[in-house]
């Protein structure tokens, strides 16, 4: 809320003030009931209370209405669901359980809506609301059941508002399941509750004749939590589950179901629709387990392969059957592995084996969602060694190989026939280097001594190997990447940089392979471990190189490996480039590294002959860190725009040159026009301010991207862009005219006109509004309501017109109607400023048909929310100039203030018009104006905010009844003022006549105003409650004793009165003055004496009803 009223209870701005903002958005069309329902929103300060306000809901916010005959009431989805907290930046309730499931239930007589009523119901209810039945006109109670047990909405009752939407068609069966879901209150006794499952929710239903029941996959799959948002339960899909036949519905019974229960999960009761049989939905629990775990989901496998021999096919399924934990499963599971799911395969003479890699990688744990296996290493290398005899596959065989190797599963070759073993282990084919590894290996007890284990690494574990005969080693991406620590869970070792770069040196001889010359090595290296050439046969040490000054590989070491990647073409240039690299060790230094980048990663290049340079979509981006997962750099901002500049001369380039340059500049690199050959520096600005690429930067970039057409208005545009550094609220945009449209006229203003439209695009996001993605900005509220003011004679438009602009653009937003851009009529060529659409139109529009609505409380907060805006404006060291109900308009119940600045004429000089006119409506325009003063002044805006006030408690126009002309400006010179013709509080009245004094300095000031207008005075028993209160009383006395009972506005607008922004050029006005009784009378603005209204007229005059 922009104005800060605050909560005398709570001393700031409270639910209870949020609530009172609201009270004109409904009404239940009974006083009783909007009394009654206010009256427990105010009662609500903190957030903690909010379950005691009701609300007003309109019936449409129900659907899927029906009525439940057994307990009397109807049930529903309430589309917006329960108030929870109040949103500042929506400003508007945040409500959660949208849909949710609520009760409807008749009120008989609205009399019996009491507080103490209301708290008897609320011992076993959640009360929502109170809303009416529009054929019937009952008027009708909102809620929700709790839980007696649990004293709050429970699964028990989700579950009771589901009974309407099933049953078994056997009251018994109904009634047993019913039974069991009012039991579940806590997620965790779920496995209690039965559901009645249609049989049309299996699928793949076979006959498992060993067991005598049905498999099936169930759709839906068990119930685990109810889901708020769908209104819903939540569920494991696609399960297989058992179907198992009940005799007799009889013995469905709560000690059948534990018996069964000891040794079965069972989730609900179905029917077969061709037997009618009734059938129990289950799975089995292992006794072991006490709970269903893989055995079970093993067993459901069985069906699904064979190996061809059932002694094999035995012994893997009794492997399986004794799996019950996960941790089990690692190690000791064997399965039935298809010879297809290997490729890679190689015979390895030497040990014997082959070894090939497979697909699908070993188990680790069962999938609820999938309802398979999860596996780990797809694509792992393994070895696989054929049995001699399939009788040899027994318990004691696989536990003896298992010391020194992981076993998989079995295979058969579908060329030989011969079963084969699927396992894992490792050899160099050298007993000294194996011993050497093992040493290492077997020397490491503790995670952080990990680096001093070495690791036999097979050579097509490298790829990407090339000699690099400058070192005379080679580089290579190690596929696997090094060891970090143990994993236990999968049961082998974690390890990181997958695909690093390494080095790969030939040893001479295995001999020199020692703990001593290995030492010696890691003084400047990381040493992984040891490989084999296949072609050479040579031993090799996978190593790294050691930054000397960090003492690890840092960033120098990762750019030292790309050196190879990449020349310029120019030595000098070379060894620039890789100096700025090797000098970054660390992260934040990053910066100061330049790349060379090929040209044909630039797109988009346009040259820029304003700044001499050319702009360019950079594909790649610039670095931010090493990326360990992909060995390679990480970058940010692709596609970002940059600026390319070129170097006249190779030797300029040095690190002097560049640290003068990157004063404002962050520098990318250098590339090369392949054309010109002309090396060029890449570049963008840094923002001055920032010392960084801020928002003002971004939109330095689009500048070349659009044009106004008018060099005033394009650099106005450019000067507000070119302030949001951090924010981008008040920025103001071109938004071409195309990007509108159902373009429709509304209104016509003094000096153009005005048009509703639809924004395609949508305003650049307030907060985090660059996209460094898509490198543009981000856009909300798409296809948006704009207001488009169409300025007459803009064509042209002057520098004193844009300065006009620029004062309404330094307050926009907040109660100031906001300025979102500029763009053109392309058939008038009159420039248009895009403005926020506000719903209810001007506040003349909304008293002349809506003023009935208005209480105390929303005129109150109006007049508070118009000095907010006014005192904006002031505290800006700005003036309004042109404050009426017609620039002042109504966007969901807020007040916004618009045409700021803008009374004249767009394309006005001051210097070609006379010096004694002012522009404006007569009836607002200060006296001192009106006599041909030619500059304003804060107070004359709050002479306007006199009238206003006036206006909004009575209701009429200022002076509707007579004509606009110079007559009227004497009078007003004279001291003629409105008049009201009800009662008015005192302290309301004497605020109005310190506004309208004919001495601009005996007026207050906004911020005064401000501060006399605080609504929440009416919230307690203060002095000015307490004159309106009285102040009713007369009126509705007055209001009855006048024959006149309409409450409509009845009033006639004279043909000449003008109520529309003109220009005005009185001559001779006499001084201002108040009239003679200006002060000496409290009862209103002006005596009648002095206004010259007869009786006659006063009487026939409109009546104002207050609440």
């Amino acid at each position: 809320m922009v104005f800060k009223n605050k909560c005398k209870k709570c001393n700031s701005i409270c639910n209870a003030i949020y609530f009172q903002y609201k009270f004109i958005d409904w009404t239940s069309g009974n006083d009783d009931i909007d009394k009654f329902i206010q009256d427990t929103q105010i009662s609500v300060h903190n957030i903690n209370e909010i379950s005691n306000a009701l609300e007003w809901i309109p019936y449409d916010r129900f659907n899927n209405i029906k009525y439940i005959e057994k307990i009397g009431v109807y049930r529903a989805n309430w589309i917006d669901g329960r108030i929870c907290k109040w949103d500042d930046k929506y400003q508007n309730w945040n409500r959660n359980v949208q849909k949710m499931v609520v009760n409807i239930k008749s009120l008989s007589n609205s009399k019996e809506i009491t507080i103490e009523f209301m708290n008897e119901v609320r011992k076993d209810h959640e009360i929502y609301g109170i809303t009416q039945d529009p054929v019937t006109k009952y008027y009708m109670m909102v809620f929700n059941n709790k839980c007696k047990k649990c004293s709050s909405i429970c699964n028990v009752i989700y579950f009771q508002y589901k009974f309407i939407d099933w049953t078994s068609g056997n009251d018994d069966i109904d009634k047993f399941i019913q039974d069991t879901q009012l039991s579940v209150h806590k997620n965790n006794e779920m496995l209690n509750a039965l559901e009645w499952i249609p049989y049309d929710r299996f699928y793949n239903i076979k006959y498992i004749e060993k067991i005598g029941e049905y498999r099936a996959n169930w759709i839906d799959g068990k119930i685990y939590e109810w889901n708020s948002y769908n209104q819903n339960w939540n569920r494991y899909e696609n399960m297989i589950v058992n179907i198992k036949s009940l005799n007799n519905s009889e013995e469905i019974t709560i000690e059948f179901m534990n018996e069964i229960r000891k040794n079965h999960e069972i989730y609900g009761i179905t029917q077969n629709p061709e037997t009618k049989c009734y059938t129990m939905v289950l799975n089995y629990i292992y006794e072991k387990c006490k709970y269903m775990r893989n055995l079970i989901y093993f067993h459901q496998y069985f069906k699904n392969w064979t190996s061809g021999n059932k002694d094999i096919d035995k012994f893997i399924q009794d492997t399986q059957l004794s799996m019950h934990n996960n941790d089990e499963v690692f190690k000791e599971v064997l399965e039935w592995i298809p010879f297809d799911r290997f490729y890679n395969i190689k015979y390895i003479e030497k040990i014997g084996v082959y070894r090939a890699n497979w697909i699908d990688g070993k188990i680790y744990k069962w999938d609820d969602k999938y309802q398979n296996w999860n596996r780990y290493n797809q694509n792992m290398v393994v070895n696989i060694k054929s049995l001699n005899n399939s009788k040899e596959i027994t318990i004691e065989f696989m536990n003896e190989i298992r010391k020194n190797h992981e076993i998989y599963g079995i295979t058969q070759n579908p060329e030989t026939k011969y079963y084969m073993m699927v396992f894992n282990n490792w050899t160099s084919g050298n007993k000294d280097i194996d011993k050497f590894i093992q040493d290492t290996q077997l020397s490491v007890h503790k995670d952080n001594e990990m680096s001093n284990a070495l690791e036999w690494i097979p050579y097509d574990s490298f790829y990407n190997i090339k000699y690099i005969e400058k070192i005379g080693v080679y580089r290579a991406n190690w596929i696997n990447g090094r060891i970090c620590k143990w994993d236990n869970k999968y049961q082998n070792w974690n390890r990181n940089f997958q695909k690093m770069v390494v080095n790969i040196k030939s040893l001479n001889n295995s001999k020199e392979i020692t703990i001593e010359f290995m030492n010696e090595i890691r003084k400047d290296h990381e040493i992984y471990g040891i490989t084999q050439d296949l072609e050479t046969k040579y031993y090799m040490m996978i190593f790294n190189n050691k930054c000397k000054k960090c003492d690890y590989i840092c960033n120098t070491i990762h750019f030292q490996h790309e050196f190879i990647d990449w020349t310029s073409g120019n030595k000098d240039i070379d060894k620039f480039i890789q100096d700025t690299q090797l000098s970054v060790h660390e992260d934040n230094e990053i910066s100061h590294a330049l790349e060379w980048i090929p040209y044909d990663r630039f797109y988009n290049i346009k040259y820029i002959e304003k700044i001499g340079v050319y702009r360019a979509n950079w594909i790649d981006e610039r670095i931010c860190k090493w990326d360990d997962k992909y060995q390679n750099w990480n970058r940010k901002i692709q596609k970002m725009v940059l600026n390319i500049k070129s170097l006249n001369n190779s030797k300029e380039i040095t690190i002097e040159f560049m640290n003068e340059i990157r004063k404002d500049h962050e520098i990318y690199g250098i590339t090369q026009d392949s054309e010109t050959k002309n090396y060029m520096l890449v570049f963008n600005n840094k923002c001055k301010k920032c010392n960084n690429i801020c928002n003002a930067i971004h939109f330095q970039h689009k500048f070349i991207d659009w044009t106004s057409g008018n060099d005033d208005i394009d650099k106005f545009i450019q000067d507000s862009q070119l302030l949001a550094h951090n924010r981008t609220y008040n920025v103001i945009e071109w938004v071409p005219y195309n990007r509108f449209y159902d373009i429709k006229y509304i209104a016509k203003g003094g000096f153009g006109k005005v048009y509703k439209a639809n924004w395609i695009d949508g305003c650049i996001m307030y907060r985090n509004s660059w996209d460094d993605e898509n490198q543009n900005w981000k856009r909300e509220d798409q296809n948006m309501f704009v207001a488009l003011k169409s300025l007459n004679n803009s064509k042209n438009v002057t520098s004193e017109f844009m300065n006009e602009i620029k004062l309404h653009s330094r307050v926009s937003g907040g109660i100031i109607i906001k300025l979102y851009g500029i763009t053109q009529d392309p058939e008038t060529e009159n420039y248009i400023m895009v403005l926020e659409y506000a719903d209810s139109g001007s506040l003349r529009h909304f008293l002349n048909t809506r003023f009935n609505e208005l209480n105390w409380f929303n005129k109150i907060t109006y007049l508070c929310d118009i000095a907010f805006g006014l005192r904006t404006i002031h505290e800006n060291e700005l003036i309004h100039r042109d404050l009426h109900t017609g620039n002042i308009l109504i966007n969901n119940n807020y007040i916004k203030i618009t045409d700021m600045g803008l009374c004249k004429p767009a394309n006005y000089n001051a210097s070609e018009n006379k010096k004694n006119c002012a522009y404006g409506v007569l009836p607002y325009i200060a006296p001192e104006i009106l006599r041909g003063r030619n500059y304003y002044t804060k107070a004359a805006d709050i002479y306007s905010f006199g009238i206003i006030v006036y206006e909004i408690i009575s209701g009429l126009p200022p002076y509707y009844d007579v004509s606009h002309n110079n007559h009227l400006a004497i009078k007003i010179c004279h001291g003629l003022r409105p008049r009201f013709n009800i009662k008015v509080p005192q302290l309301i009245m004497h605020l109005i006549k310190r506004c309208l004094d004919s001495d601009p300095l005996n007026r207050p000031t906004a911020k005064e105003i401000y501060e006399i207008f605080d609504p929440s005075q009416l919230s307690y028993d203060t002095e000015l409650q307490r004159q309106i209160e009285k102040a009713d009383v007369i009126n509705n006395k007055l209001l009855t004793e006048n024959t006149q009972t309409s409450l409509e506005l009845l009033y006639k607008t004279h043909s000449e009165a003008i109520y529309t922004s003109r220009l005005l050029n009185f001559n001779n006005l006499p001084k201002p003055k108040n009239s003679d009784d200006y002060y000496e009378r409290s009862d209103n603005i002006i005596s009648k004496e002095f206004s010259g209204i007869t009786v006659k007229q006063y009487i026939n005059c409109y009546f104002c009803k207050y609440i």
